[in-house]
This record gives C-alpha cells, sequence and structure tokens, in this order.
C-alpha cells in the first residue's frame, strides 16, 4: 500500500504522474514484441490476462479472502471522481466497461489502500475526510524539479461494510495514519504512521487496540504485506544516511512531503526484529508482495530504467537472490497481489490505455 501511495498512488500518488506518452516511452515499447495489446511475448508467468478497467486512474486492487472481489481505488475526473475513492467489484462477472460498480466510501476527502477484514463483509481503507470534505491540494510544482509525495495529516484509518457504511475508526492519533494491510491469518493489520515524528511502520489488532510499533530507523518506511504465514513483514523504505539525505528528508517531511525517487525493499519479522535489506537496485523499488510459497516477493522497479520510466515488475527471493523480471510493459507495471489460492495475479499498468496516461487494472493467471 503500497503505491504514497502509493501507493504508491497515489495514495495512490501513482509514479505514472511521471510515465507520460513521451518518445522514450514509445521506443521503449518497440524493443518488445508483444503477444497482444495486453500481453507481452516474454512474460512467460502470465496467462490469460484480462483487462478489468478502461480509464482513469485504478490501482492497488486487493483480492477478498474467498477470491470473489475485488477492492480498488478509483480516481476519473471525466466521471466527476476529482480524487481517490474506493470501489468493490464483482471481478468475474462485472462489466466495468460499461458500468463502475458503486462507489463503498464516503465520497468526501480523499482515499487510499483498501482492503478486505475477515470474513469479507466489511474493508479497511484510509480517508481525510474527517479532516476536510474536499480533495486536499497536491503539491506545488517544486523549484528543484524534484518528485515529492504529500503525507497528508487527515489521514486516518475506518473500517466500513461493503455498502459503504463506515462502523469503526481505528486511527485518532494526530497526523498521518494510513496504507494499513491485513494479515492473510486475518488477525493482524499493519500500517504507515509518522506519530512518532517519522514515518513507520505499526501493527494493530483488528479492533485498533495493541498497537505496536514495528520499525524506528530514520527514513520512509511504507506500503508494507505480510507474509501468508503472517510472521513477517514486506515492505518498501527510503533510508537517508548522508548528512545531506538526512537534511533534505527532515525538511521535506517537516512540510509534510516525501521524496520516493529512492526507495529499497526491506524485510523483517511482525515486531520488527530480524530486519534485513533484500534489494540494493537503485532507483524506486517498491509495492512489494510476497509469493504464495512466502521465499519470494514481487514488486515494482524502474532500476533499468534511464529517464524514471518504465516500471516493471520483478520477482526476488527473500534473501535477496535471483532477481527475475515478470513483467515487460513500456510505462508502468505495478501494484501486484496474488489470490489466496495462489492461481491468479492482480496488478495496475499503463498498457493498453489508447495513449492515455490512465492506469487500469488487469488480472492473469499465473504461471510458475
Amino acid at each position: 500500500m503500497n503505491k504514497i501511495i502509493l501507493s504508491i498512488s497515489t495514495l495512490i500518488l501513482l509514479f505514472s504522474c511521471t510515465v507520460n506518452n513521451s518518445k522514450d516511452t514509445t521506443e521503449s515499447r518497440k524493443k518488445t514484441k508483444n503477444k497482444s495489446d495486453i500481453h507481452y511475448s516474454n512474460e512467460k508467468h502470465l496467462k490469460n490476462i484480462k483487462q478489468l478497467t478502461f480509464g482513469g486512474d485504478n490501482a492497488e486492487a486487493y483480492f477478498s479472502f474467498d477470491d470473489t472481489k475485488l477492492v480498488f481505488q478509483l480516481k476519473n475526473p471525466e466521471l466527476g471522481i476529482e480524487c481517490d475513492q474506493i470501489y468493490i467489484t464483482d471481478w468475474k462477472n462485472d462489466n466495468m466497461k460499461e458500468e463502475i460498480p458503486p462507489m463503498v466510501s464516503t465520497g468526501l476527502g480523499r482515499t487510499t489502500c483498501s482492503y478486505f477484514m475477515p470474513g469479507d463483509t466489511t474493508i479497511l481503507y484510509a480517508s481525510t475526510h474527517l479532516g476536510d470534505i474536499n480533495c486536499p491540494k497536491e503539491p506545488a510544482k517544486r523549484e528543484d524539479g524534484a518528485y515529492v509525495w504529500p503525507i497528508y495529516p487527515d489521514f486516518d484509518i475506518f473500517v466500513a461494510d461493503i455498502n459503504g457504511k463506515i462502523i469503526n475508526q481505528l486511527t485518532n492519533d494526530p497526523g498521518y495514519d494510513a496504507e494499513a494491510t491485513l494479515s492473510p491469518q486475518g488477525d493482524k493489520i499493519v500500517f504507515t504512521s509518522d506519530r512518532s515524528g517519522d514515518l513507520e511502520l505499526y501493527t494493530m489488532n483488528l479492533d485498533g487496540s495493541n498497537v505496536n510499533q514495528v520499525t524506528s530507523q530514520l527514513g520512509y518506511d511504507g506500503g508494507a504485506f505480510f507474509s501468508p504465514d503472517g510472521k513477517k513483514l514486506i515492505f518498501r523504505s527510503s533510508r537517508p544516511e548522508t548528512e545531506q539525505e538526512i537534511d533534505e528528508y527532515k525538511n521535506l517531511l517537516k512540510d509534510g512531503l516525501v521524496k520516493p525517487t529512492e526507495m529499497e525493499l526491506y524485510i523483517c519479522n511482525v515486531d520488527g526484529s530480524d530486519l534485513k535489506r533484500i534489494t540494493d537496485l537503485g532507483k524506486a523499488n517498491w509495492s512489494p508482495f510476497f509469493h504464495p510459497s512466502g521465499n519470494k516477493v514481487l514488486f515494482s522497479s524502474n532500476h533499468k530504467s534511464e529517464r524514471g520510466f518504465p516500471f516493471n515488475l520483478y520477482m526476488i527471493n527473500i534473501d535477496g537472490t535471483e532477481l527475475e523480471q515478470i513483467t515487460y510493459d513500456g510505462a508502468f507495471d505495478a501494484f501486484p497481489m496474488f489470490s489466496y489460492d495462489g492461481k491468479k495475479l492482480v496488478f495496475s499498468s499503463n498498457r493498453n490505455n489508447g495513449g492515455t496516461r490512465s492506469t487500469n487494472m488487469f488480472i492473469a493467471d499465473w504461471i510458475e
């Protein structure tokens, strides 16, 4: 959550705002032979790819526990959806080319990072609507040209039923609380908060109780997901090291901003112990998700790019070995999630968008 998104858009402030249809993107696409408009020939782990959405920014799609539904966020000003709101789709039966499913967030403020709760009758998501019913302002273009994500202090985490009625507020601390995801074991939530003065990971029970801080090192820790057995966390982090990097990070954070262009992946136990960095690729490595085996993770990266894009999906062992490229788009692929039965992969992509900047959801059979 993934995506500050982060997620990553996202929140979602999508990296897709940097992956326009420039000459570089076109040339990158030409280098890869297509099977079709939505499937590249090198994508051997994907089969029967289906496009689910057709316009706007659709991202951070996550499966229900029974794998029959997806909860996701959508921004589409052409439809009057000015900033991200939450929707649920019956992905096997809904035709979102013809009709958008009902909104299940309030329609106020901005939302991010939705996730199904156990039983599939309630969802978790973050929203700014208690602070301001309007869309929060996006950061102005910086004089230094740096690409930044806003950390909106009005974000809090809520539980709603699938008809959109909010039934619980899980956080009410001042500042940013968002990027919440649920353990596959159905017993814990992980989220990102700046309540300590830095952006750290925390866990809590499903009712918001028993909050525990997981990370404590300076830097933005976010977009965390549990391993299939619920014992580990994978997340993205920017860890400033030099005095200049530290000063820049702290000054941006004072202004409610982070710079997401340099992030690596870290893994740890749920209590924060045995913390390890598993990538050292440079640039932005983010939106990780565990492979069903628990021994690998999928993630999005632009480490091969020269100008910030393309982003593609990669897979790596949790010990940092055997990096493998999974997707071969010329623009943007991110936000992967495996279905709970391990047979499907859903992700967001700029592929097949008709030359627009729209980011759509795709689902595919996963082939080992």
